[in-house]
């Protein structure tokens, strides 16, 4: 009988802390066909826009979708770059400047393909998946981030 593996779940409440992503590396040293990892983790800046300070970032999610194309976009680039493993997690709900929202973590046997495997992923991701922002400032007010490079 083979057991069915489950989905990975890529969202997740709130910032993601260091002690998660420190454990995610840690697990690796187990591996020993891998011999190259790519780490990108998104932070909220306290970005100044028109005299306002950003305090923190309300990140939205169409989870149905969401983690349908989250999915999608994984195995595809697992496959493209013979990587040995990728993993992604982004918050939903409430990220306060200075958290980490976003955490890429991509392995495989050689350095090139963590390269472009960890850009193309993180560049996808922003592109295709239906995460939404809204900026809260200082004062309460708040806007609807947009997406930049």
């Amino acid at each position: 009988m083979t057991e069915e593996k489950k989905e990975p779940i890529f969202f997740q409440e709130g910032p993601i802390m260091p002690d998660k992503i420190a454990s995610s590396i840690a697990h690796h040293s187990k591996k020993k066909n891998i011999g190259a990892h790519q780490i990108f983790m998104g932070q909220v800046r306290e970005d100044e826009i028109n005299g306002r300070k950003v305090k923190a970032i309300e990140y939205f999610v169409y989870h149905e979708m969401a983690q349908k194309e989250m999915a999608k976009i994984r195995i595809e680039i697992l496959l493209k770059y013979k990587l040995t493993c990728a993993h992604i997690i982004h918050s939903q709900g409430i990220v306060e400047s200075g958290g980490i929202c976003f955490f890429v973590f991509v392995s495989a046997p050689h350095r090139t393909a963590v390269f472009d495997a960890c850009t193309e992923m993180v560049n996808r991701i922003k592109k295709e998946v239906p995460i939404f922002g809204k900026e809260i400032f200082e004062d309460d007010s708040h806007q609807w981030k947009e997406n930049k490079n």
